[in-house]
């Protein structure tokens, strides 16, 4: 007999585990301050990956997209992640330049999420950032066509293995496709989970360049 979801899912439990506090009276007016604190946290407590992040777009329609992307910074421009242009998302963001980030952390129980317009980096800062990674990143990015539609398996080891051939010999090739995009936040919400039920929600709201907070009810 197969797995019953409905039964695996009643068995789970979420946050079996010690969380932290946070007192949102303490946090800074500034949400990238405290989401460096957080981030560096995440990573204390061991979290898996907590650069990760799941990115959501849409497309001309209005029709919604989410995935898992990597972040590749944040500061002052905003989080920044980077893909090719001519991805889903790369279009997408090109017809609807706005998107919106999630950040789970579940070894504490946090999430943070952040939305706002997203505009595209300069195509050399694009390109300094991806010959600043691995040799796999790089190699990734000149197999290209992302999302595109891949008639056989072994179409893609073949291209693959030429994508890593000449990531090696040339560590600075250049693929023109790759964008550094900057999301510069509206809105960052950070949850703090707890286990009687009773979530902390702060949220930060731009008003011109200074912030406001506000709890939420979970």
């Amino acid at each position: 007999m197969g797995t019953d979801l409905h039964e695996l899912l009643r068995s789970l439990r979420v946050w079996d585990v010690e969380l932290p506090s946070f007192d949102p009276a303490t946090a800074p007016d500034d949400p990238l301050a405290l989401f460096t604190r957080w981030f560096a946290e995440a990573v204390a407590a061991g979290q898996t990956e907590p650069h990760t992040m799941s990115l959501a777009t849409a497309d001309a329609d209005g029709t919604p997209d989410v995935r898992v992307v990597m972040l590749h910074g944040a500061d002052e421009r905003g989080w920044a992640f980077a893909t090719h242009a001519d991805s889903r998302k790369g279009r997408e963001l090109a017809v609807r330049p706005y998107a919106a980030l999630n950040f789970y952390w579940p070894v504490q129980g946090r999430q943070v999420r952040v939305r706002g317009p997203v505009t595209a980096a300069p195509s050399a800062e694009g390109q300094a950032d991806l010959h600043a990674r691995s040799t796999g990143a790089l190699a990734a990015a000149l197999t290209g066509r992302q999302s595109q539609v891949l008639e056989s398996a072994q179409e893609l080891a073949r291209a693959s293995r030429e994508a890593w051939e000449q990531a090696r010999r040339e560590p600075d090739a250049p693929v023109p496709t790759w964008t550094l995009y900057h999301l510069r936040p509206q809105e960052v919400e950070f949850f703090q989970g707890d286990a009687g039920r009773r979530h902390v929600r702060l949220v930060y709201r731009r008003e011109g360049e200074e912030w406001t907070r506000q709890l939420l009810w979970p």
